[in-house]
């Protein structure tokens, strides 16, 4: 979790937004998301960086989020 965490630092400092949702998906579902509010944390950090870029994952994400619960 470490590296991802230096991952994601220097991802955030370059901007680089395909690299953020990357990173926050990773997150999402590696063993630092050990509760679900967790992992939808980093799903939604995912979801709003692929939002900003306009990248395709945007409906993924949203549909995923929305079967944890987080939208009604």
């Amino acid at each position: 979790m470490r590296d991802l965490h230096a991952q994601l630092l220097a991802a955030h400092r370059a901007k680089d937004l395909g690299r953020l949702v990357n990173l926050y998906q990773a997150a999402a579902r590696g063993p630092g998301a050990a509760t679900l509010d967790e992992r939808a944390f980093f799903l939604t950090h995912a979801y709003v960086h692929a939002l900003e870029a306009g990248d395709e994952r945007v409906a993924a994400l949203h549909a995923e989020l929305k079967r944890l619960g987080r939208e009604e």
